[in-house]
Protein backbone atom coordinates (compact mmCIF):
# COMPACT_ATOMS: atom_id res chain seq x y z
CA UNK A 1 0.00 0.00 0.00
CA UNK A 2 1.34 3.23 -0.74
CA UNK A 3 1.50 5.65 1.79
CA UNK A 4 1.14 9.69 0.59
CA UNK A 5 3.57 11.38 2.25
CA UNK A 6 1.82 15.32 2.85
CA UNK A 7 4.44 17.99 2.98
CA UNK A 8 3.27 20.60 5.37
CA UNK A 9 4.93 23.77 5.56
CA UNK A 10 5.68 25.75 8.59
CA UNK A 11 5.05 29.50 8.67
CA UNK A 12 7.89 31.60 9.01
CA UNK A 13 7.99 33.82 12.16
CA UNK A 14 9.10 37.23 10.63
CA UNK A 15 10.79 39.07 12.68
CA UNK A 16 9.30 43.00 12.61
CA UNK A 17 11.80 45.78 11.89
CA UNK A 18 11.45 49.17 13.67
CA UNK A 19 12.09 51.98 11.71
CA UNK A 20 12.45 55.68 12.58
CA UNK A 21 10.79 57.77 11.18
CA UNK A 22 12.89 60.44 9.58
CA UNK A 23 11.28 64.28 9.65
CA UNK A 24 12.39 67.09 7.77
CA UNK A 25 14.61 69.01 9.68
CA UNK A 26 13.67 72.98 9.43
CA UNK A 27 16.44 75.02 8.45
CA UNK A 28 16.58 78.21 10.63
CA UNK A 29 17.79 81.86 9.67
CA UNK A 30 19.71 83.25 12.18
CA UNK A 31 20.50 86.79 12.10
CA UNK A 32 21.01 89.60 14.37
CA UNK A 33 18.47 91.26 12.65
CA UNK A 34 14.64 90.21 12.36
CA UNK A 35 15.07 91.40 8.74
CA UNK A 36 17.73 89.57 7.62
CA UNK A 37 16.09 86.52 9.22
CA UNK A 38 13.12 86.99 6.79
CA UNK A 39 15.32 87.94 4.15
CA UNK A 40 17.32 85.01 4.42
CA UNK A 41 13.70 82.67 5.20
CA UNK A 42 12.44 84.52 1.83
CA UNK A 43 15.71 83.42 -0.71
CA UNK A 44 15.46 79.97 0.56
CA UNK A 45 11.32 79.59 -0.23
CA UNK A 46 11.26 81.78 -3.70
CA UNK A 47 14.36 79.43 -4.90
CA UNK A 48 12.08 76.71 -4.24
CA UNK A 49 9.47 77.80 -5.30
CA UNK A 50 11.18 78.57 -8.82
CA UNK A 51 12.77 75.19 -8.96
CA UNK A 52 8.78 73.76 -9.50
CA UNK A 53 8.07 76.66 -12.28
CA UNK A 54 8.80 75.45 -16.07
CA UNK A 55 11.51 77.35 -17.83
CA UNK A 56 10.15 79.53 -20.94
CA UNK A 57 11.41 79.10 -23.98
CA UNK A 58 10.91 83.06 -24.34
CA UNK A 59 10.57 85.81 -21.49
CA UNK A 60 7.01 87.74 -22.27
CA UNK A 61 6.30 91.38 -21.18
CA UNK A 62 4.33 90.41 -18.64
CA UNK A 63 7.51 88.59 -16.75
CA UNK A 64 8.73 92.19 -16.88
CA UNK A 65 5.50 93.02 -14.36
CA UNK A 66 5.11 89.81 -12.54
CA UNK A 67 5.73 89.23 -8.75
CA UNK A 68 5.62 86.30 -6.16
CA UNK A 69 3.95 86.84 -3.05
CA UNK A 70 3.68 85.04 -0.05
CA UNK A 71 2.26 86.05 3.86
CA UNK A 72 3.11 84.16 6.62
CA UNK A 73 1.15 84.25 10.24
CA UNK A 74 2.22 82.68 13.04
CA UNK A 75 5.58 81.30 12.21
CA UNK A 76 5.82 78.83 15.07
CA UNK A 77 9.90 78.29 14.25
CA UNK A 78 12.83 80.05 15.16
CA UNK A 79 11.10 82.01 17.41
CA UNK A 80 14.36 84.14 18.97
CA UNK A 81 15.06 85.93 15.18
CA UNK A 82 12.40 85.56 13.41
CA UNK A 83 8.87 87.58 13.63
CA UNK A 84 5.39 85.66 13.67
CA UNK A 85 4.26 87.86 10.94
CA UNK A 86 6.04 88.73 7.39
CA UNK A 87 5.93 88.98 4.03
CA UNK A 88 8.03 88.31 1.39
CA UNK A 89 7.80 89.35 -2.38
CA UNK A 90 10.16 89.09 -5.26
CA UNK A 91 9.79 90.98 -8.30
CA UNK A 92 10.59 89.92 -11.88
CA UNK A 93 11.79 86.27 -10.58
CA UNK A 94 11.60 84.49 -14.10
CA UNK A 95 13.55 87.38 -15.36
CA UNK A 96 15.74 87.29 -12.85
CA UNK A 97 16.13 83.63 -12.84
CA UNK A 98 17.05 84.10 -16.52
CA UNK A 99 19.50 86.57 -15.73
CA UNK A 100 21.37 84.46 -13.34
CA UNK A 101 21.50 82.04 -15.92
CA UNK A 102 23.02 84.27 -18.31
CA UNK A 103 25.59 85.47 -15.84
CA UNK A 104 26.59 81.80 -14.49
CA UNK A 105 25.35 81.75 -11.41
CA UNK A 106 23.25 78.39 -10.21
CA UNK A 107 20.10 79.01 -8.24
CA UNK A 108 21.55 76.63 -5.37
CA UNK A 109 24.40 78.42 -5.28
CA UNK A 110 22.74 81.72 -5.31
CA UNK A 111 20.53 80.02 -2.13
CA UNK A 112 23.27 78.55 -0.05
CA UNK A 113 25.39 81.96 -0.29
CA UNK A 114 22.69 84.07 0.48
CA UNK A 115 21.00 81.50 3.88
CA UNK A 116 23.60 79.11 4.94
CA UNK A 117 25.11 82.27 6.83
CA UNK A 118 23.47 85.49 7.62
CA UNK A 119 24.85 88.33 5.31
CA UNK A 120 27.11 91.03 6.62
CA UNK A 121 26.94 94.68 6.84
CA UNK A 122 29.52 96.58 5.41
CA UNK A 123 30.56 100.14 5.56
CA UNK A 124 29.33 102.42 2.66
CA UNK A 125 30.29 105.89 2.10
CA UNK A 126 27.47 106.37 -0.76
CA UNK A 127 25.26 110.00 -0.68
CA UNK A 128 22.06 107.81 -1.08
CA UNK A 129 22.29 106.57 2.32
CA UNK A 130 21.24 102.63 1.15
CA UNK A 131 22.66 100.39 3.22
CA UNK A 132 24.79 97.36 1.94
CA UNK A 133 25.40 93.70 3.05
CA UNK A 134 27.65 90.90 1.37
CA UNK A 135 27.08 87.20 1.59
CA UNK A 136 29.20 85.47 4.12
CA UNK A 137 31.16 83.87 1.57
CA UNK A 138 31.71 87.31 -0.19
CA UNK A 139 30.05 85.91 -3.38
CA UNK A 140 26.99 88.57 -3.53
CA UNK A 141 26.07 91.90 -2.23
CA UNK A 142 22.86 92.89 -1.46
CA UNK A 143 21.75 96.72 -1.29
CA UNK A 144 18.97 98.31 0.42
CA UNK A 145 16.78 100.24 -2.30
CA UNK A 146 13.50 103.05 -1.87
CA UNK A 147 10.52 102.03 -3.17
CA UNK A 148 10.77 104.95 -6.14
CA UNK A 149 14.55 103.10 -7.11
CA UNK A 150 12.13 100.11 -7.47
CA UNK A 151 10.13 101.61 -9.59
CA UNK A 152 13.52 103.07 -11.43
CA UNK A 153 14.44 99.26 -11.69
CA UNK A 154 11.51 97.96 -13.18
CA UNK A 155 11.83 100.52 -16.51
CA UNK A 156 15.66 99.47 -16.29
CA UNK A 157 15.00 95.71 -16.83
CA UNK A 158 13.45 96.43 -20.09
CA UNK A 159 16.57 97.75 -21.76
CA UNK A 160 19.08 96.07 -19.33
CA UNK A 161 17.62 92.02 -20.05
CA UNK A 162 18.10 92.21 -23.66
CA UNK A 163 21.86 93.99 -23.61
CA UNK A 164 22.58 91.15 -21.19
CA UNK A 165 21.19 88.46 -23.61
CA UNK A 166 23.26 89.69 -26.71
CA UNK A 167 26.22 90.55 -24.53
CA UNK A 168 26.20 86.50 -23.41
CA UNK A 169 26.27 87.69 -19.77
CA UNK A 170 29.71 89.66 -20.58
CA UNK A 171 29.29 93.04 -19.42
CA UNK A 172 30.86 95.66 -17.17
CA UNK A 173 27.80 96.55 -15.95
CA UNK A 174 26.32 95.51 -12.48
CA UNK A 175 25.14 92.44 -12.73
CA UNK A 176 21.84 91.93 -10.95
CA UNK A 177 20.63 89.18 -9.68
CA UNK A 178 16.98 89.39 -7.50
CA UNK A 179 15.22 91.56 -6.03
CA UNK A 180 12.47 91.70 -3.03
CA UNK A 181 10.56 93.48 -0.72
CA UNK A 182 10.25 92.53 2.90
CA UNK A 183 7.17 93.22 4.73
CA UNK A 184 7.94 93.54 8.80
CA UNK A 185 5.65 94.80 11.12
CA UNK A 186 4.02 96.93 8.29
CA UNK A 187 7.61 98.55 7.66
CA UNK A 188 8.39 97.83 3.97
CA UNK A 189 12.37 97.40 3.38
CA UNK A 190 13.51 96.95 -0.70
CA UNK A 191 16.11 95.02 -1.88
CA UNK A 192 18.62 94.06 -4.76
CA UNK A 193 21.00 91.32 -5.15
CA UNK A 194 23.72 91.69 -7.09
CA UNK A 195 27.24 90.03 -7.65
CA UNK A 196 30.28 91.10 -5.98
CA UNK A 197 32.92 92.67 -7.99
CA UNK A 198 35.74 92.14 -5.53
CA UNK A 199 35.14 88.29 -5.05
CA UNK A 200 37.82 87.62 -7.28
CA UNK A 201 40.48 84.71 -6.05
CA UNK A 202 43.06 87.12 -7.21
CA UNK A 203 44.43 89.86 -4.24
CA UNK A 204 43.27 92.95 -4.75
CA UNK A 205 45.99 95.90 -3.99
CA UNK A 206 43.85 98.78 -4.11
CA UNK A 207 40.23 100.03 -4.40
Amino acid sequence: MDKKISSISQPRILKKKHFRVKHQKVKLFRANEPILSVFMWGINHTINELSHVNIPVMLLPDDFRAYSKIKVDNHLFNKENMPSHFKVKEYCPLVFRNLRERFGVDDVDYRESLTRSQPIQIDSSGKSGAQFYQSYDKFFIIKSLTSEEIERMHAFLKQYHPYVVERHGKTLLPQYLGMYRITVESVQYYFAVMRNVFSSHLTIHNK
